[in-house]
């Protein structure tokens, strides 16, 4: 029992460290404790997404990418990250301009990856690079069959917020409809999220299809535009984001 207990305390002391180290990189989302912690544990084995919205500068487009394309492999090279996808949003004029998402397997492997000094100093000057920037930690939730992973053309983001003090509720009702939402043959791939830290936006799901046609047919459905009409008295807000693929990364 005392080894047992000296091990955990190991592992704990690492962990803390680990999240320290984070602070200049993360400093929006590691600086407070979550909020939140109904959702699915992070603990070892639990996915994990850092999304990051982003606004490209004014007439500055073409010279972000061109700054992308001289860090991606600096960006993808760390063991940590499982995969890097960028995407740009249809509507040009639209805030968010660009979705970029970092996979890890952990939370831990995240904190790992942000930690590396040649990861942080990217991540410190993005802010520099574009005319706004926000990142959010989501721990991926088990409400959908995930369906078949790939690089599909198309994603959809709903990004919700949770009704006060009706999250549970919200909840019951996605069991209640998640078939729905899967059964048409247009989507690819739905997957949920969390927000770790219990702030707006407190959910995102993924939609993902392989051409923007499917994804106007999957919206246009009948089925599909009756649950979106019912959002409106489920949810505390939600809004759709409309994203295509990029070919920043490809790891």
């Amino acid at each position: 029992m005392i080894l047992r207990f000296a091990r955990l305390s190991v592992i704990l002391l690492i962990g803390f460290f680990l999240l320290v180290g984070c602070d200049r990189t993360q400093k929006s989302v590691m600086d407070v404790m979550p909020v939140d912690t109904t959702a699915d544990e992070p603990m070892p084995g639990i996915p994990v997404k850092l999304v990051r919205f982003i606004d490209y500068p004014e007439s500055g487009k073409d010279v972000y990418l061109q700054w992308i394309a001289s860090i991606a492999p600096t960006l993808q090279a760390p063991k940590e990250v499982i995969r890097i996808r960028s995407y740009d949003n249809i509507e040009a004029d639209i805030s968010p301009h660009r979705l970029v998402e970092f996979e890890f397997g952990s939370f831990l492997e995240m904190a790992t990856y942000l930690n590396r000094p040649e990861i942080a100093e990217i991540l410190e000057e993005l802010p520099n690079r574009s005319s706004d920037t926000t990142v959010h930690t989501f721990i991926q939730r088990s409400d959908y069959a995930a369906g078949a992973a790939g690089n599909w053309q198309m994603k959809i983001i709903n990004v919700v917020d949770y009704p006060l003090g009706g999250k549970q509720a919200y909840l019951e009702w996605v069991d209640s409809i998640s078939a729905v939402l899967v059964a048409p043959h247009q989507v690819k791939r739905i997957t949920s999220y969390d927000n770790y830290y219990g702030e707006s936006p407190h959910r995102l799901v993924a939609f993902e299809f392989a051409t923007k046609e499917d994804a106007d047919t999957y919206e246009a459905l009948p089925e599909i535009d009756a649950v979106k009409t019912e959002l409106d008295d489920r949810t505390g807000g939600w809004r759709l984001l409309r994203f295509e693929l990029r070919s920043d990364y490809i790891r």
